[in-house]
């Protein structure tokens, strides 16, 4: 796992949300469903990229195509094309950016990100808004964790052996970033907007 704090730039955390501010005006956000139980998550979602990662009662799966409008997703904004290349180390372009809107008590439970083709990519994951505190394990559900605070413009990889680590948040610590207030109309109570870059399938040749 690699830690970047506040690797982006205030200017640069405005402008990027900017950007995801047109993303979600073409993609509204989504409620995702647990399988089988159907049981809302807290977070809402929505996706740029070729690809789009979605969670109903048939599944976890990616998709071309937004499950409410079934319009294709957005295009990724250069600036996380730029990311993906200074940082991820890996020698094709991410397939699809998850956009997790946090808003003031939401969390998001243990996970692995174990949707996906090809391991050797990292996940890249951006911090915009509020301060969150981030939970760490093993491969193992069972594992112990351990914690850290996220800010706005920090950045987390997960490579090597974390790729496929469990992971979730906790909590957020509302009030820790303006960065969204000029955002009323999209995120009326503030709150923290999480992009995780991912590479589905492998790069082919």
């Amino acid at each position: 796992m690699q830690v970047k704090p506040g690797y982006l730039s205030p200017a640069d955390q405005a402008d990027l949300l900017s950007e995801i501010a047109t993303v979600i005006s073409a993609a509204p956000f989504f409620t995702p469903r647990m399988p089988r139980t159907g049981k809302p998550f807290s977070v809402a979602m929505t996706n740029c990229g070729p690809l789009g990662w979605v969670s109903d009662r048939a599944g976890y799966r990616y998709q071309p195509r937004h499950p409410e409008t079934d319009a294709p997703w957005p295009a990724m904004p250069d600036r996380l094309l730029d990311l993906w290349d200074a940082l991820s180390g890996y020698p094709g372009p991410p397939q699809a950016c998850l956009v997790n809107y946090y808003g003031p008590g939401t969390r998001m439970g243990l996970h692995t990100d174990a949707d996906e083709e090809d391991f050797s990519a990292p996940v890249l994951s951006v911090s915009l808004g509020d301060t969150a505190l981030f939970r760490i394990g093993g491969t193992r559900r069972k594992d112990p964790t351990r914690s850290f605070r996220v800010s706005s413009g920090d950045i987390v990889l997960l490579t090597g052996e974390t790729r496929r680590a469990y992971h979730g948040i906790d909590r957020l610590y509302p009030g820790t970033s303006r960065l969204l207030a000029p955002y009323g109309e999209l995120f009326p109570e503030g709150g923290r907007i999480n992009l995780t870059l991912r590479r589905v399938t492998p790069v082919s040749g």
